[in-house]
């Protein structure tokens, strides 16, 4: 063991003889373990809040859209067998876009009607698994009476139950000489899902494109867009660009989930961003308890510090020793912020007792995704400040001439 490291751990372990300043050591070790145990749970907790949060988003919608500047994508069979050419793309299906208004017993809402291809939207959309009621392949049978797939809070506004009929109503029903004039038809429930997005529970409700194609007045060639999944939902501009190149000359429109989300996802990083620092005035203020605490013992040790030095220790030595001591210190609290706010972020992401207002927050509960880069640089903080923070005192400390420490001794 070096000379520097063995009399900084016998001072370090030496404060508890000093009862005022092993309080402020405790004082300074309790600040950097909270700095670190809170900034693990709350990063934690904006991981997962902003990886959930797309995770349901890219859920309803697709990872790419492809649509036709006029509204309505023509002959989309071929453009369709072009995308599943492009490296990267894992699944395209055909949709269709409008807003309706629903009613039934006595209560009227407006809704987000999506056309789907039962058959294709299942590898590309999460909507098979977010049914809670009811099936997908509702969608596929051929009856009289169409059938609709809606989000829970919607039936329950509406009070509808599987099996029970809607009333769908369609501002661009029908083509006359007056123009488009709207279209009342009737559904009958056969499923309802629940996202766990306040907003899409809500307003959004499934049929299928032959049935929403009738409805607007499309022809059976007519789509709104397609929309494809990826392999990797970061490699998304790469593979729009490959798309574009496949579909050059086709008057269509190509957006990904980045695009379509920038300023929510912006702003969730920024939000993150300023807890971080936030945050991390907790571990300064118990830094500042460590330049408290080496002042103080630099006072101590002022005759000890005078004979190491007349017995031939160099001034960087001594300036080594302080130093050592407030990186140990904080070393101790980062370390107890670790065992502190790692069981507690496993604890909330395992039982998730912390429970959101749905019609509040676009998440019920508080998700909580630990990333190892953030850990990591968590730990790197808390250390830089505590290390800072024993350089003036460990100046101090190798200033002091041993002559004048010893003359009153």
């Amino acid at each position: 063991m070096k000379f520097e490291l063995y009399v900084a751990l016998r001072y370090l372990f030496a404060l508890r003889r000093n009862s005022f300043i092993s309080i402020i050591s405790a004082f300074a070790v309790c600040g950097v373990a909270i700095g670190v145990a809170a900034l693990i749970v709350v990063l934690g907790v904006m991981n997962g809040f902003s990886n959930d949060l797309r995770d349901k988003i890219l859920g309803v919608n697709a990872h790419m859209i492809v649509t036709a500047y006029g509204g309505k994508l023509e002959n989309y069979h071929h453009i369709i067998d072009k995308a599943r050419k492009v490296p990267g793309v894992t699944g395209v299906t055909p949709f269709i876009y409008s807003e309706v208004m629903l009613s039934s017993h006595g209560s009227v809402k407006g809704a987000v009607l999506r056309g789907v291809d039962a058959d294709s939207a299942t590898g590309v959309l999460s909507l098979p698994g977010d049914i809670i009621s009811g099936s997908m392949n509702s969608l596929k049978e051929k009856s009289v009476i169409p059938e609709i797939i809606l989000g829970t809070q919607l039936a329950k506004r509406l009070g509808l139950v599987i099996g029970d009929t809607v009333n769908l109503l369609s501002p661009t029903g029908r083509k006359s000489a007056a123009g488009f004039t709207p279209k009342i038809t009737v559904f009958k429930v056969g499923g309802i899902f629940r996202t766990g997005m306040y907003e899409y529970d809500a307003s959004l409700v499934y049929i299928s494109n032959l049935a929403a194609q009738e409805l607007m007045g499309f022809n059976r060639d007519f789509v709104s867009g397609l929309e494809i999944r990826v392999d990797d939902v970061y490699n998304v501009n790469k593979i729009g660009a490959d798309l574009k190149t496949e579909l050059e000359g086709y008057p269509v429109s190509i957006r990904n989930w980045q695009q379509m989300n920038a300023n929510l996802f912006a702003a969730l990083k920024l939000e993150k961003s300023a807890m971080f620092i936030i945050l991390a005035m907790i571990v300064l203020v118990g830094s500042f308890s460590i330049i408290t605490t080496l002042v103080m013992l630099v006072m101590q040790k002022t005759r000890d510090i005078a004979v190491l030095m007349s017995m031939g220790a160099k001034s960087r030595s001594i300036k080594k020793i302080f130093m050592l001591q407030g990186t140990l210190i904080g070393l101790i609290g980062t370390t107890a912020g670790y065992l502190i706010g790692i069981p507690v972020a496993l604890l909330l992401k395992k039982y998730q007792f912390i429970k959101l207002p749905s019609n509040v927050y676009p998440v019920d509960y508080l998700p909580v995704q630990m990333d190892t880069t953030d850990l990591v640089l968590i730990g790197v903080a808390a250390m830089l400040l505590c290390f800072l923070a024993t350089l003036y005192p460990a100046r101090q400390a190798a200033k002091l001439q041993p002559a004048q420490a010893l003359r009153y001794e």
